[in-house]
């Protein structure tokens, strides 16, 4: 698969300065399922795509942009986290901008744990409608409803956009490093307040279902009264333009058939923050 079925030139593995990895893993989801032919949609939608983007005025597909392998494992949540952890710690051995599709929000896990071991003093910035901050869930760990509880404790996570989380989570949960989707909606303070909290290396991990059903009905668990598409925008260009971001996943869209402008926000989703990524302000 390419993503925006980019010519070679733009697509092949070793001259791509950004690769894709996709890990298409939906096996501790509970409400809709679906999430494991996310990638798929995405990329279809894709090649729809118009490549040159009108706010930052480029075209960052020049860059390229390789889609890899999936990583395919889905036995069990422990050995999809074994796996993705492993590779995504060979994967930072290369000079690549690193960016993943799933699956669930749990292939998150052994993403941020790779990266937590390259990088020093990281922050994750989650964008997301749960807390995901159980230590365990249906048996695991590693469950779609844990998938931030590890990052917790071993980096400075920001989360963004929280409207729906259970009462175990709260002694998990730093308040002052929570920015709830009620009070920031209509605001705008809330943006350097958050990222005053920063460090300078940032790993974002975005649940589609961050955004309002309205725009993104198509996650496994849509929640109401979520972030839409120019405030997140904004939001993140602050965030690309004043730290360092290191990599970037986005997580649980479960297509619907028949029904592609979801599909298609998440593939713009995804070249915006390439645009935001390799922008030449100067």
């Amino acid at each position: 698969m390419k993503f925006g079925n980019l010519p070679e030139e733009f697509s092949n593995r070793e001259n791509s300065q950004i690769w894709l990895q996709s890990i298409p893993y939906d096996g501790t989801s509970t409400y809709g399922k679906g999430s494991d032919k996310g990638f798929e949609a995405m990329i279809h939608a894709s090649h729809e795509l118009e490549l040159y983007d009108i706010e930052t005025n480029s075209e960052v597909y020049e860059r390229g942009i390789h889609c890899l392998a999936p990583i395919a494992e889905n036995k069990s949540p422990e050995l999809v986290f074994e796996k993705v952890y492993s590779e995504t710690k060979n994967l930072l051995k290369r000079d690549k901008f690193l960016t993943f599709f799933g699956g669930e929000h749990s292939i998150s896990i052994g993403v941020i744990k790779a990266f937590h071991e390259k990088f020093d003093k990281l922050t994750v910035l989650q964008l997301d409608a749960h807390a995901d901050l159980r230590p365990e869930y249906m048996g695991t760990q590693y469950n779609h409803a844990c998938a931030l509880h590890q990052a917790g404790q071993i980096v400075n996570l920001l989360q963004v956009g929280i409207r729906s989380m259970d009462s175990s989570e709260l002694e998990f949960m730093d308040k002052s490093k929570v920015f709830f989707a009620q009070d920031i909606h209509g605001k705008t303070e809330w943006m350097d307040a958050s990222i005053k909290q920063m460090t300078e290396d940032v790993y974002l991990t975005i649940d589609l279902d961050v955004f309002d059903p309205s725009i993104m009905p198509s996650t496994g668990t849509p929640e109401p009264g979520g972030m839409l598409w120019y405030q997140t925008m904004s939001y993140l260009k602050k965030v690309f333009r004043t730290r360092n971001v290191v990599g970037f996943d986005i997580v649980e869209l479960a297509p619907k058939k028949g029904f592609t402008a979801p599909d298609f926000l998440a593939a713009k989703l995804y070249y915006k923050l390439l645009s935001y990524k390799f922008e030449d302000y100067d």
